[in-house]
């Protein structure tokens, strides 16, 4: 009996905790739920219990970290780091020969706004695109893998912040720049700013089935800063729109100089008419890329003039308006794409910056909706309800309302300095209205210290009723710019690569393993399976490899443990090289035998009881 009563005052005191910390005992009006999760606690709401799975992939972007985030949500669990920009010791990403090249020498990545491949409007879950700001690069994540397959570096930009952005149907990925460079980033003063300086989008395609990018053509700009962007939907599936800022060609101290007039412009593009221009030749060859010159070309690019220093600009799920957010004026604006399409009809503009036309305001705006006290509008998500939620980074909080009127529904405190958020399919023609993130860039005394750089954070909300319901907090690496959420049955990955006698490089049986020398190179033809490696069958110590001092060695490796998850290494000690090898899959890594000595091998990635005893020599002869 002395021993029962202690752990039932346990048991009790541990379900008073729980009720403390993750009930909800908020007095305000409930809604009806449009979901199971009305009646249910915080820690309900989040709880996925063993052997079930979230409801949706959130992809979020790594920022300065250039890799890819995975969560899974409800449950905000951190499900997958995926490199993309930066190499990634842990999987071997950037030390194979594909993956090195695709990296091309650079070392980290600014990611930013990832971009998951559409059909209709709707997330298709294939593929996800990234930007690298900081290398003016493109990347492409496949969704059946979580690998990063192709990675495309492009001429004339200044850092494609804007981007990326899909067209309704993956046509185009497009990439619009932050910062604005003389073409071909020759040297040029900065007092020559507004006449040699200029603003590039490029226009990338994608080939699904080769996994490959191609530029198909790029568009020259004013040197205005171009943020964010977006494409049409349905009845202006045709359209892109950008928001830019500094269009007072401000070149230093410019949180001043960069934000003195009181409007700067949304830009319109036709990618169909512009695709037309240049298939019709009319455009130049500028390093290697078609430029075409709006200039040059008239009636595919119109500005509209919008609240000072503009951040994000999204298309309602309809296609049939846009909302920018003024960031330092605090107001959401709503555009009729309607009103636009009218006012070039008739040729109604006030008046022509860069060659440009300029659409009249007044002429196309719906409405501008000011939240009192609501400050730094950046990001608009949707639900499927008609609602608009708005971060504030200045004020901290979410803003719900009515897109057809501007109706203020609801708002709620975040923590804190909300950049972007990521509803459940928010940016597609049909959101799901469950769930929304908001993507903090400070978390203040949220978590346990460590140190003077705190984290940030990621503040899950149920949108599924009438009110917001802040749910739960989790922290983050730094930096979360920006996700996607897509519902999990979108996504197919694969089991296992598939077993392919006809690739190239890759063995499927021990007697066929073998080390061939052509010159000065050290050909590997290799297996690695439970629990050993093999490098030559026929050699007395299959799983030693032989080489002379200054041999370029090429090591390709195939896993035929064809069982999901059983992923084996590759390392060699001191020689700073590691990868791995996921089931059915082939990889080959090179390097110069520059040391002699003797360096074991062994498999860095646990995949047995006998993973310890998967390991074999290099052996290089001094010259």
């Amino acid at each position: 009996m002395k021993k029962w009563v202690p752990a039932a005052s346990g048991l009790l005191a541990g379900f008073m905790a729980a009720t403390v910390f993750f009930a909800d005992f908020s007095t305000g009006p409930k809604g009806t739920a449009s979901n199971d999760t009305a009646n249910k606690s915080n820690a309900e709401k989040v709880y996925v219990p063993y052997g079930e799975l979230d409801e949706y992939y959130m992809l979020s972007s790594g920022g300065h970290s250039g890799q890819l985030f995975v969560y899974g949500l409800p449950s905000m669990r951190k499900i997958r780091t995926v490199p993309v920009f930066t190499p990634d010791p842990a999987t071997g990403y950037g030390f194979d020969t594909k993956s090195k090249e695709m990296l091309g020498g650079y070392t980290w990545g600014d990611f930013h706004h990832p971009a998951i491949s559409e059909t209709d409007g709707e997330y298709d879950g294939k593929f996800v695109f990234a930007n690298d700001v900081a290398n003016n690069r493109i990347a492409a994540v496949d969704l059946s893998t979580f690998h990063t397959a192709d990675i495309m570096e492009m001429p004339n930009m200044g850092g494609p912040h804007a981007g990326t952005f899909v067209t309704q149907n993956t046509e185009y990925i497009v990439m619009p720049t932050r910062f604005s460079v003389p073409i071909g980033k020759e040297y040029a003063p900065l007092d020559e700013f507004e006449e040699k300086y200029k603003g590039v989008v490029s226009m990338v395609t994608f080939d699904q089935e080769k996994k490959d990018f191609d530029l198909a053509y790029q568009i020259m700009l004013p040197p205005w800063s171009y943020d964010l962007s977006d494409a049409g939907k349905k009845v202006s599936g045709d359209w892109i729109v950008m928001t830019t800022y500094n269009t007072e060609f401000a070149t230093t101290n410019n949180e001043i100089n960069a934000s003195q007039n009181d409007r700067d412009y949304i830009v319109l593009l036709n990618w169909k008419e512009l695709e037309k221009k240049v298939a019709a030749g009319e455009y130049e060859e500028v390093n290697g890329a078609k430029m075409i010159d709006p200039r040059k070309h008239k009636g595919s690019i119109y500005a509209l003039p919008v609240a000072k220093s503009p951040h994000g600009v999204d298309v309602t799920p309809d296609g049939t308006r846009f909302i920018a957010s003024g960031k330092l004026a605090p107001l959401m604006t709503v555009f009729s794409f309607e009103k636009a399409f009218e006012a070039i009809k008739a040729g109604d503009f006030e008046t022509e910056k860069f060659g440009i036309p300029v659409l009249p305001y007044d002429k196309v705006v719906e409405r501008e909706v000011d939240p009192p006290g609501a400050l730094g509008p950046l990001h608009t998500q949707f639900d499927d309800r008609g609602n608009a939620y708005n971060t504030m980074f200045i004020s901290s909080e979410i803003v719900k309302w009515k897109v057809e009127t501007g109706e203020i529904l609801d708002r709620t405190p975040v923590h804190y300095s909300p950049g972007h958020s990521t509803a459940t399919e928010g940016d597609t023609a049909s959101p799901d209205g469950k769930w929304i993130v908001s993507l903090n860039k400070i978390a203040k005394d949220n978590f346990l210290s460590v140190g003077p750089s705190h984290p940030e954070s990621m503040e899950l909300i149920d949108i599924s009723g009438d009110k917001m319901s802040l749910t739960y907090t989790a922290p983050v690496d730094p930096e979360p710019h920006y996700a996607q959420t897509i519902h999990r049955d979108k996504i197919k990955t694969i089991k296992i690569y598939e077993k392919d006698e006809n690739r190239e490089h890759s063995v499927w049986k021990q007697e066929d393993t073998r080390i061939e020398r052509k010159g000065n190179e050290v050909h590997v033809y290799g297996i690695a399976m439970r629990s050993k490696f093999v490098f030559d069958a026929k050699a007395e110590r299959p799983d030693e490899i032989k080489v002379k001092q200054g041999d370029k060695v090429i090591i390709h490796l195939t896993n035929i443990d064809l069982d999901q998850d059983i992923t084996h290494g590759f390392g060699i000690m001191d020689h700073d090289l590691n990868y791995e090898v996921q089931p059915g899959q082939t990889s080959t890594i090179e390097f110069t035998a520059e040391k002699a000595g003797t360096f074991p091998i062994y498999c860095t990635n646990f995949c047995s009881a006998l993973h310890q005893e998967m390991s074999g020599y290099m052996l290089v002869e001094p010259k």
